[in-house]
């Protein structure tokens, strides 16, 4: 710990002695400066302990040295000596009345002891504390360094963060959300600072502030090098950070930005190595692709997983999506491959995990974003959006199946103005909202336009009477009484309908044809599709 005038005044070779203000020695002394201006108070700093013998004073004037002591107070000078044998052979009454006054701690420091060894004794006495303090932040960075290598994740490290400050320690994601805190009570105060931890992100990093509560003194540090922010440490305490403390964060803040960020060459080696798995997987060699995983994916293809084909539309959303499903898996310790072609993103995460989830909690964000009323009118709808498809839950030797699934929900997806579908969907669903295609809707216009021009011209209703027939699936008295029509007025319209079209009406193919034009133009676009459809 730093001298304070307590170890001073216990020191045996000094043989000071306490003249005034007794109850206020364990303050810490920063410095010992002799000064005989009658005002010294513009070169203090504070914190000093200021050695006088009074050649310039009058320290036999009440009222003068009550204005001089209530200076020195003012200016955080934390101790006042006294030389006796000098200029007075001992310390005026009007000193000692007007330091007790002011709370100031006066010590008489006797002739036989230099100023000079005062100062040297705070000297080494503070050398002291700092080689203390170093030394004790080496040994922390050690047992930090110890945890992070350990294999047990972030929440080690916290632990001996928190022990070494005497407070708590939480780490934060790229989102904000809290990924682990120490103690475990710790959590809960981590998450009321997110909003602090957001608007740190705003500023040019590296950035730090300190947020001061009822309770403990926090302060959020960013973690990541050059201008990427890869999360936040926030480390609260009951009092500002010491020498050793401080030491003992800023290796943490190292630390966890190594564990967290990995260099660019690393980054771009795992993502070739996972693209290679995935064309193997897709290419129908389960084996070479599990081999080749190793210990960096072969968890993950050991278990159920999904693929996720993410489209991404603007220069920001490639680069957010990623950050949110690396947070996600980073938080839990999953497994993640990922592998960018181009404008997508191509994912290979565990059937049920976090990853998945964040997938779906990303597209509820950007589609409750895109219908908030308060969007702005001149800012694109489309403007860096993410549509994604997922598969269903797959296994190492169907890859190629949860592919191709993945595929057709990301297009059903894209059709209907969704950000996530769900393969799962398409099968429990109907078929019928996947007729909302321009393709399908140009098809199924261009095999009913002749029959609508005769209609239009007045010479009968042939479209209604086709659609009526193929609801009741050919019975002619049921669809003429639906029509309130004869039967043979019935057979004639539907005689007519073959000779305009060209195609016979008793080959199934051509019913089918022609019942899916009908649902196709008169099916409403997707977006205003009723729910459940």
């Amino acid at each position: 710990m730093p001298p304070t005038l307590a170890s001073l005044v216990q020191h045996s070779a000094l043989r000071l002695r306490v003249r005034a203000a007794a109850d206020r020695l364990d303050v810490p002394v920063r410095w010992a400066h002799a000064s005989e201006l009658p005002d010294p108070v513009p070169y203090m700093e504070g914190g000093e302990f200021l050695l006088v013998t009074a050649t310039n004073l009058d320290a036999e004037n009440p009222e003068a040295m009550r204005r001089y002591v209530r200076r020195l107070a003012g200016a955080g000078v934390v101790g006042l000596g006294f030389a006796v044998g000098v200029n007075y052979d001992e310390v005026p009454r009007a000193l000692i009345d007007a330091a007790e006054e002011a709370g100031l701690p006066l010590l008489e420091v006797p002739r036989r002891t230099p100023f000079i060894a005062i100062a040297k004794a705070v000297s080494s006495a503070i050398a002291a504390d700092q080689y203390q303090a170093v030394t004790a932040g080496f040994a922390a960075q050690r047992e930090l360094t110890k945890a992070a290598v350990s294999g047990d994740g972030p929440a080690e490290l916290l632990a001996r963060l928190a022990a070494h400050v005497d407070g708590w320690a939480a780490l934060y994601d790229t989102s904000g959300a809290v990924v682990a805190a120490a103690p475990e009570w710790a959590a809960r105060r981590a998450a009321r600072l997110t909003p602090d931890v957001e608007r740190l992100r705003e500023r040019p990093a590296p950035a730090s502030v300190v947020v001061g509560g009822t309770d403990d003194r926090v302060e959020l540090q960013t973690l990541g090098t050059g201008r990427r922010v890869r999360g936040a440490l926030a480390v609260g305490t009951g009092a500002a950070l010491g020498t050793a403390e401080r030491y003992a964060v800023h290796s943490a803040v190292a630390l966890l930005t190594l564990t967290t960020t990995r260099s660019r060459s690393l980054q771009g080696a795992e993502q070739r190595l996972g693209a290679a798995v995935l064309r193997m997987l897709l290419a129908g060699r389960p084996d070479h692709a599990r081999a080749v995983a190793g210990d960096l994916y072969g968890e993950l293809l050991d278990a159920p997983f999904r693929l996720v084909i993410a489209e991404v539309d603007g220069p920001r959303a490639p680069v957010a999506l990623g950050e949110a499903l690396e947070a996600a898996a980073f938080r839990t310790g999953e497994a993640l491959l990922a592998v960018p072609e181009g404008h997508r993103l191509v994912v290979l995460a565990a059937d049920g995990g976090a990853v998945v989830a964040a997938c779906t909690v990303y597209a509820e964000a950007q589609e409750a974003r895109e219908t908030c009323e308060t969007r702005p009118a001149r800012e694109p709808a489309q403007e860096d959006r993410v549509v994604m498809g997922l598969s269903a839950p797959s296994g190492l030797t169907t890859v190629s199946a949860a592919h191709k699934q993945a595929e057709q929900a990301l297009s059903v997806a894209r059709r209907r103005g969704r950000a996530l579908v769900e393969h799962e969907e398409l099968v429990a669903g109907s078929v019928l909202p996947l007729l909302a295609d321009d393709a399908v809707r140009a098809f199924a216009d261009g095999m009913l336009r002749a029959l609508r021009e005769h209609d239009a011209k007045g010479r009968g209703d042939l479209v209604a009477s086709l659609r009526a027939w193929l609801s009741h699936h050919g019975q002619w008295d049921a669809a003429a009484a639906e029509l309130g029509v004869h039967r043979h007025t019935l057979r004639y319209r539907m005689r007519r309908v073959e000779e305009i079209l060209g195609r016979s009406l008793d080959d199934p193919d051509v019913r089918m044809e022609l019942w899916l034009a009908l649902k196709a133009t008169s099916t409403p676009p997707a977006q205003e599709t009723p729910p459940g459809h």
